[in-house]
C-alpha cells in the first residue's frame, strides 16, 4: 500500500465509505504474500512508490496468474512486462479489465481511486519505427504510474527536420525520454534542445555493428549534452518509471 492509498483508505473512513473493520483488514495484511516458490512484496508501494511489478519472461502463465492474484487481493493495481500471449491470456483470466499491448508486452490494470487526471507531461520520442516496442512500453508505464505521456514517433536523426518540427512539444514537457537504435544519437540531439530532464533508452535495433545495442548504449554514456540519463538496453519499463518519478516530484500543473 503507497502513502497515497493509505491516505485514501484513511479518508475513506473518516467519510463512512470504508468500514473500521475493513481498513483494519487491509493494515493487519502480511507485508509479504507467500507463495512458497514467489514472495510477494506487498510494501514495495509504501517503500518506493510503484508496488511490486510482474517480470514475465521465464515464468510459466500458471506462476503469472498466482502472482497476478496475490497483488490483487490487496488492490495495488496490475503491470506485468515482457508478458507473451500466453501470459495476457493468464492474467486475463484473473483480471479481465487488464488491457494487453502486444507490440510492448505489456498487461495493465489501472490502479484503484488513482487521481482521473495524469499529472505532468513526460513526451516519449522514438528515433524510428522499429523501435516502437519499446517506445510503448515507456509510454504505457509511465501512464500507469499515473504521469500524462505522450509521444513523438519516427523523429530520428536521419531526418533532423522531424524533430525540428516539435519544439513546442519539446519545451512543453517536463522529461523527455528519448529511444533510439542504431548509432543512438538521438538522446545528445534532444538534449541540446531541451532544459528538462532527458532520460535515453538504447534499443537493439540496428544491423550487425550496432552489437545488440551496445553501440547505441555506449554513444548515449558519451554524450556531450549534459545532464543525460542512461538507462540498460531496450529498458522501457525502467525508463518510464524513472520518468514517471521525475515528473511527478515537481507535483501536478496545469495542461
Amino acid at each position: 500500500m503507497v502513502r497515497e492509498e493509505l491516505r485514501r483508505l484513511l479518508e475513506g473512513v473518516r467519510d463512512a465509505r470504508v468500514s473500521p473493520g475493513e481498513a483494519l483488514r487491509r493494515l493487519a495484511a502480511p507485508p509479504v504474500g507467500d507463495l512458497g516458490w514467489a514472495r510477494v512484496d506487498h510494501q514495495r508501494g509504501l517503500r518506493c512508490g510503484v508496488p511490486e511489478v510482474i517480470y514475465c519472461e521465464g515464468k510459466e502463465p500458471r506462476e503469472v496468474a498466482r502472482i497476478a492474484r496475490e497483488i490483487l487481493r490487496h488492490g495495488e493495481g496490475l503491470l506485468a512486462t515482457r508478458a507473451g500471449v500466453v501470459h495476457a491470456r493468464a492474467l486475463r483470466r484473473v483480471a479481465p479489465r487488464a488491457t494487453y499491448h502486444r507490440r510492448a508486452r505489456l498487461v495493465a490494470l489501472a490502479r484503484p481511486a488513482r487521481g482521473a487526471r495524469p499529472v505532468g507531461r513526460v513526451l516519449v520520442v522514438g528515433a524510428g519505427t522499429s523501435d516502437l516496442p519499446v517506445v510503448e512500453e515507456v509510454l504505457y508505464t509511465a501512464r500507469w504510474l499515473g504521469a500524462r505521456s505522450e509521444v513523438l514517433h519516427d523523429v530520428g536523426v536521419a531526418g533532423l527536420h522531424r524533430l525540428l518540427a516539435h519544439r513546442d512539444a519539446l519545451a512543453a514537457a517536463r522529461v523527455v525520454v528519448a529511444v533510439a537504435g542504431k548509432e543512438g544519437a538521438l538522446p545528445s540531439v534532444v538534449g541540446g534542445l531541451v532544459s528538462c530532464p532527458v532520460v535515453a533508452v538504447p534499443t537493439s535495433v540496428g544491423y550487425g555493428a550496432s552489437l545488440g545495442g551496445l553501440a547505441a548504449l555506449l554513444s548515449m554514456l558519451n554524450t556531450c549534452a549534459a545532464g543525460v540519463t542512461v538507462v540498460n538496453i531496450d529498458n522501457g519499463f525502467g525508463a518510464g518509471v524513472a520518468a514517471a518519478r521525475i515528473n511527478a516530484l515537481a507535483g501536478p500543473r496545469p495542461s
